[in-house]
C-alpha cells in the first residue's frame, strides 16, 4: 500500500490521486507553500512536492529581467521568501561586472564575442539581459548609477557622455551651481 509523502499515511484506492507516481489523499493534495487546493489542471509537482502553477513558478521558475508577467514580476526578488539562497556574489553592480568581465575575456579589457557590448563591463548584451539607456545596450546588473549604483530605471535615468546616472547623482554632479539653485527652500536666503 503506498505512503502519501504529506501526511505519511497510508493511501487507499478510494481515496488516491496520483501526481509525479505519488499517491496522496484527497485532502493533502494541496499546494506545499500557500496550501490551495489542488486538481489535474493546476498542479505542478516538484519531486514528492506539490505547487499551484503560481507558487512552482516563484519557487523554481526562471528568473531575471524578461521572465515575468506584467511589471509586478520586475522587482528584486530572488524568491527568499520561498525558500531560495540568493547568490551574494550578485548583489551589486560593480560585483556583477568583475563577474562579466573574467567569464567574457579573462579581464583583459577588450570587446569579444557578437555585439553589442555594454559599455560598463564590455561583455555581450543578449536580449533577455538588455537594457537601453544612452544610446546602448546595458546588462541588466550593470544598468546602475556610475556614481552611488543605484538601481535604474526609465523613469530614473539621466546621461551624460555614455554614462548613465540616477536623477539625484546627476544633479548633484552636472546641474545648475550657484546662487538661487540650492536643493529646496532651506537653501534660499534672505540677506
Amino acid at each position: 500500500m503506498p505512503k502519501c509523502p504529506k501526511c505519511e499515511k497510508s493511501v487507499y484506492t478510494a481515496e488516491e490521486l496520483k501526481a509525479n507516481n505519488y499517491s496522496y489523499h484527497k485532502g493533502c493534495f494541496r499546494c506545499w507553500m500557500c496550501n490551495t487546493g489542488l486538481d489535474s489542471n493546476n498542479v505542478n509537482p516538484h519531486n514528492e512536492e506539490l505547487y499551484c502553477k503560481k507558487c512552482h513558478g516563484r519557487k523554481f521558475g526562471i528568473k531575471g529581467y524578461g521572465f515575468g508577467q506584467g511589471a509586478g514580476s520586475l522587482g528584486m526578488d530572488e524568491g527568499e521568501r520561498q525558500g531560495n539562497v540568493g547568490d551574494p556574489s550578485l548583489r551589486s553592480a560593480p560585483a556583477m561586472a568583475d563577474a562579466y568581465n573574467s567569464a567574457n575575456f579573462g579581464g583583459t579589457g577588450e570587446k569579444t564575442g557578437p555585439g553589442p557590448w555594454c559599455p560598463r563591463c564590455l561583455g555581450t548584451v543578449y536580449p533577455a539581459e538588455e537594457k537601453k539607456g544612452a544610446s546602448a545596450s546595458w546588462h541588466n546588473k550593470c544598468f546602475t548609477c556610475g556614481f552611488c549604483n543605484k538601481r535604474l530605471d526609465s523613469t530614473t535615468l539621466c546621461d551624460k557622455d555614455g554614462e548613465i546616472f540616477c536623477k539625484a547623482c546627476y544633479a548633484s554632479q552636472f546641474g545648475a551651481h550657484g546662487v538661487g539653485f540650492g536643493v529646496g527652500a532651506g537653501a534660499l536666503k534672505l540677506t
